[in-house]
């Protein structure tokens, strides 16, 4: 994966309700998804993002679940964001 070419956010302690899934990345020496990196930098402003984002792809709704993910993978590949 390539770096984010932000040492401050991908090398600092992370907080919040990712610093658990970083550490045990890390640990396990597996790349961490940069939006992991991101969410946990300033966790007072990103949990309600990461709240909001379960609701719309778990929480109720007419689609299944696979297929909001489906749509969001379509999305990011288009957006050449690796998903």
């Amino acid at each position: 994966m390539r770096p984010m070419f932000l040492p401050e956010v991908e090398q600092g302690n992370p907080g919040g309700a990712y610093a658990h899934p970083i550490n045990e990345l890390r640990a396990a020496g597996h790349p961490v998804p940069q939006i992991m990196h991101l969410f946990a930098y300033k966790p007072d402003r990103t949990d309600f993002l990461s709240r909001f984002t379960q609701g719309v792809m778990r929480g109720p709704s007419p689609l299944p679940a696979g297929f909001r993910e489906l749509i969001a993978a379509f999305t990011s590949r288009r957006n050449d964001c690796l998903f």
